[in-house]
C-alpha cells in the first residue's frame, strides 16, 4: 500500500526543513501527504491533523494557543480548513528565526485560497507532491532529466510497449486506487474519490454550490486534457458565462484536480501563442470520468495520443518539482508548429520532449524541434530534441535529436 513507497519529494522536505521557518507541502487528497510527512517527521515532531475534530475545533477557537510551538517542528496537516492560523504562525516565526518551525501540508494551493492573505514571503517554501509515479512505485531514483540533458540513455529498454503503457495511465498515481488489481474497482475508487471531493473539500476552498455542474465540468476538462480548450464550446455546453467558468476551473486547478501548463515565450517572434496547455492531473481520475477502457483506447489513436501525453506530462511535472533548476512549459504558435513539452534548465540549456503513443519513429518527428532550434533559438542555445514513443530503442537521428521509449522517465 501507500508506506510501501519512498516518495521523491522526502529529501527535498528535509532539506527545506533545514533552510527555511516554514515549509509548505501542497497536494490533492489521498496522493500520501501522510505518508510523506512520516517518511520526514521524527518522534519529537508535534504532529496535529485537522482532519480530527477536536484538534480543528482547537484551531478555529484558539488560532494563537495553537501554534505555541517551543521545540522541534510543529506539523499541521490539512492547513486549508483552519486558514486564520496562517496569520499566528507569521507573527511566530517572525519572533524567531529558527528554520523548520512548521511543516504544513494542505489539500489545495493555499495560494489561491481567499482566506489567506498573508504570501508568508521570505520565510516558507512551497512544494507540491503530485500522485505516485511508475519510478516511485519500482523503487527507482528520479535520473530521466539528468540523462536527457546529457543525451545518456541505454540502448535498450524492454518491458514497455503501447499495452503496457496505457494500462499504467489507466492505474493513475493515488496509492491507494495503484493497489487494487482491477479497472472496475478503480473506476469505483475514482468515483467515490470524486464525490468526497466535491461535498466535502469544496467547502473549504469555495463558495461553489452548483456542485452537479463542477461534476460535469470535471468529465469536460477531462475531455480536453493535453489540449488547448475552446472556452466558448464549454460555455455553451454548460450555459453558464465566463466568468463562472473561469471560478470553477479555477477552483480544480487550487484543488490539484486539474493543472496548467505556460507557453514558453522567451522569443521576440511576434506569432508565437500566448495560451496555457491543461492537463488531467492523474490519467486514472480521467480514463474513469470519460469511462474509457485499454482495448478501446488502444485502438484509439486519438484517445491513446491524449491519454499517453497525459501520462507523460504527470511524470514531468513531478520530475521538474523535484529540483529548482528546471521549468517546465510548451510551445504552440499560431501556425500550429507545436513541441509537447519543453524543459528549460537554470543555465538556459533546453529540452524539448515530443510525444509519440506508437512504436514507430521518423526524421519528420523531429521537424518542430529542428523549426524551433533553427527560427526561434536560432542555435544560440544548447538544445537537446526527443521523441517519446512506446518502442524500446534508444535511436539517434542527429547529434541533438534521439527517439527515447517512453519507459525512460521511470526504468
Amino acid at each position: 500500500m501507500a508506506d510501501e513507497y519512498k516518495r521523491w519529494q522526502a529529501g527535498c522536505v528535509k532539506e527545506a526543513l533545514k533552510l527555511r521557518r516554514i515549509v509548505v507541502v501542497s497536494g490533492a487528497r489521498q496522493t500520501g501527504k501522510t505518508t510523506l510527512l512520516q517518511q520526514v517527521i521524527s518522534k519529537t515532531d508535534d504532529y496535529r491533523s485537522l482532519d480530527e475534530t477536536d484538534i480543528l475545533d482547537f484551531a478555529l477557537q484558539d488560532p494563537n494557543g495553537f501554534v505555541r510551538n517551543k521545540a522541534g517542528t510543529m506539523v499541521i496537516d490539512e492547513i486549508q480548513k483552519a486558514p486564520k492560523l496562517i496569520p499566528e504562525i507569521k507573527l511566530v516565526v517572525d519572533k524567531n528565526n529558527r528554520a523548520g518551525q512548521f511543516l504544513l501540508t494542505g489539500s489545495a494551493n493555499i495560494l489561491t485560497l481567499p482566506a489567506i492573505s498573508d504570501s508568508l514571503a521570505g520565510r516558507v517554501k512551497y512544494m507540491r507532491l503530485h500522485q505516485l509515479t511508475v519510478g516511485e512505485t519500482l523503487h527507482k531514483k528520479p535520473v530521466f532529466l539528468t540523462r536527457a540533458f546529457n543525451r545518456d540513455f541505454p540502448d535498450r529498454i524492454t518491458g514497455y510497449n503501447k499495452e503496457a503503457i496505457i494500462d499504467l495511465a489507466f492505474r493513475g498515481g493515488y496509492p491507494e486506487a495503484v493497489a487494487l488489481k482491477t479497472i472496475r474497482h478503480r473506476k469505483d475508487w475514482h468515483k467515490d474519490y470524486l464525490q468526497a471531493i466535491v461535498e466535502r473539500d469544496l467547502k473549504d476552498i469555495s463558495n461553489i454550490r452548483r456542485k452537479d455542474d463542477l461534476q460535469d465540468l470535471i468529465g469536460i476538462l477531462a475531455s480536453w486534457s493535453a489540449k488547448f480548450m475552446e472556452v466558448s464550446k464549454i460555455t455553451t455546453a454548460m450555459s453558464i458565462n465566463k466568468i463562472t467558468l473561469d471560478s470553477y476551473i479555477n477552483t480544480l486547478v487550487s484543488m490539484f484536480m486539474f493543472e496548467k501548463v505556460s507557453p514558453w515565450l522567451k522569443t521576440d517572434y511576434e506569432r508565437v501563442g500566448k495560451r496555457a496547455k491543461f492537463y488531467a492531473a492523474d490519467t486514472g481520475i480521467m480514463t474513469s470520468v470519460l469511462g474509457w477502457n485499454p482495448k478501446e483506447v488502444f485502438m484509439n489513436q486519438d484517445r491513446s495520443g491524449k491519454l499517453i501525453e497525459t501520462f507523460v506530462f504527470q511524470e514531468l511535472a513531478t520530475l521538474v518539482d523535484l529540483d529548482n533548476q528546471y521549468t517546465l512549459y510548451q510551445y504552440r504558435d499560431r501556425t500550429d508548429k507545436e513541441i509537447d513539452f519543453i524543459i528549460e534548465r537554470e543555465d538556459g540549456a533546453i529540452l524539448g520532449i515530443e510525444v509519440k503513443a506508437g512504436h514507430n519513429v521518423s526524421k519528420s518527428d523531429f521537424a518542430p524541434q529542428e523549426w524551433f532550434i533553427e527560427n526561434i533559438l536560432k542555435n544560440q542555445k544548447l538544445f537537446t530534441g526527443i521523441v517519446l514513443y512506446s518502442g524500446d530503442r534508444t535511436i539517434q537521428f542527429a547529434e541533438n535529436m534521439l527517439a527515447v521509449p517512453t519507459a525512460a522517465l521511470w526504468a
